[in-house]
């Protein structure tokens, strides 16, 4: 005999264990997956000691790798367009400032020369993206 009830009810409780396995297994997945979406070209950068410049929305970025490629933002832009793709962006944006990262590695010629056809864009501000020099801290 039963103590007060049916003897072949409906159970109304959720099992959650099969869910707690699914959200643990897709956690795990998610962590190991996120540190590789993370893309963009690797650089260098040269060390100065100038103070940090903040900007209220998303800058506008050139960047130049080791292997003197040159992206704008993330995709990636032939030397000989970068001055019409320039364009074709400041074209739709009020500010017309851009940063400019460039491996230390890269000779001063081939940056001198992005930053004249960014200019020839019509950039008004231009600034360089650095590291802080590291300094040796004393005992």
């Amino acid at each position: 005999m039963t103590s007060g009830g049916k003897e072949n009810g409906l159970l109304s409780e959720i099992n959650v264990v099969p869910l707690v396995d699914v959200m643990l297994v897709l956690l795990i997945i998610f962590m190991v997956a996120a540190p590789m979406m993370i893309h963009g070209a690797s650089v260098s950068l040269p060390e100065a000691t100038l103070d940090p410049i903040t900007a209220e929305k998303e800058p506008l970025m050139i960047t130049m790798d080791t292997q003197q490629r040159i992206y704008i933002n993330d995709f990636e832009v032939q030397f000989d367009f970068l001055r019409e793709k320039l364009a074709k962006i400041l074209e739709n944006r009020t500010d017309r400032m851009v940063y400019l990262r460039a491996d230390k590695a890269i000779p001063y010629g081939l940056v001198a020369r992005v930053m004249a056809e960014a200019k020839g864009a019509g950039v008004e501000k231009l600034g360089m993206v650095t590291e802080p020099i590291k300094t040796k801290e004393k005992r």
